[in-house]
């Protein structure tokens, strides 16, 4: 199939120049028609970059992740509605293409922040939603490597990190849900194996949106064989396949030593229940316990 080419000029347009009006502008912009909202580390940059090289995809003007939903939605949506693309410019892209243009974000911590799901379905309605999710026990340790790289976690031990894990999320979800502007920066940094037990954020995204407009993906099936996984986020977000782009990974952090095998022994009894009632949602149980 002859993929459609828009110039990487008229790209870089689009982006420059709702960059420069802003929120100024945000009655005259899109709103996103689908959100990747997590799991962290699980490959959503990757997803992301390959979405954003769609040529009937404009991302998010400002930076992948706007987190308004999360973090910032006490700036109104407004603020939100300025990091998207001017409408206008999305429909001489339309034009140009044949076929309708959407825009995007993504924010990874949408799917564990006790608030996001519900302003979400609040603020945008129609929007559909895309789920990465991998092998939780190394998500763990990913994540783990990632905010000791970022300055956000000072114990250097997995298994030490793991133990104050408990003790750094007691209470912070029901702070959280008692008021709406209650931050938690171990909410945000520190929830190596909460984090991993996907089936719970599912559930409670799903009380919020329909199940049916919910795309739950495996990374690994991403990585391995990525051509019939954006199949399947095209179909779901019904964009056209315009040619596939190129599918790297990005953001990946080795680790200098392998995870100890009693811990992952550990770890992967306890993710052992939320695995099953992840497999409702893939359809079939997850490579991981293949």
């Amino acid at each position: 199939m002859k993929s459609a080419h828009v110039p990487e000029s008229v790209k870089k347009v689009v982006h420059l120049g709702s960059r420069s009006v802003g929120w100024l502008t945000s009655g005259a912009r899109m709103l996103p028609s689908f959100l990747i909202c997590g799991g962290q580390r699980c490959g959503t940059t990757s997803l992301y970059r390959a979405m954003a090289a769609h040529p009937a995809v404009l991302k998010a003007v400002l930076h992948k992740g706007v987190h308004y939903f999360d973090t910032s939605y006490h700036r109104g949506l407004a603020w939100y509605q300025g990091h998207f693309p001017l409408r206008r410019t999305a429909a001489r892209l339309e034009r140009e293409l044949g076929v309708p243009v959407q825009t995007f974000e993504s924010s990874p911590y949408y799917l564990y922040h006790p608030h996001a799901a519900a302003r979400i379905a609040r603020d945008l309605p129609d929007v559909k939603l895309i789920v990465l999710v991998r092998d939780p026990v190394e998500r763990a340790y990913s994540q783990h490597a990632h905010e000791l790289a970022r300055g956000f976690e000072t114990t250097a031990d997995f298994a030490a990190a793991l133990d104050l894990e408990p003790v750094r999320l007691r209470g912070q979800r029901e702070r959280m849900l008692a008021d709406q502007h209650a931050y938690s920066f171990s909410h945000q940094h520190h929830g190596y194996r909460a984090r991993g037990e996907y089936a719970v954020y599912l559930r409670r995204l799903a009380q919020e949106v329909p199940p049916e407009r919910i795309l739950v993906l495996e990374s690994e099936q991403f990585f391995t064989d990525p051509k019939p996984a954006y199949d399947r986020v095209l179909d779901f977000l019904g964009l056209p396949l315009l040619g596939y782009p190129d599918f790297e990974q990005h953001n990946a952090r080795p680790r200098s030593a392998p995870m100890p095998a009693r811990l992952r022994t550990e770890l992967r009894a306890h993710y052992a229940p939320h695995d099953a009632e992840l497999a409702h949602w893939l359809g079939r149980t997850p490579s991981w316990r293949g």
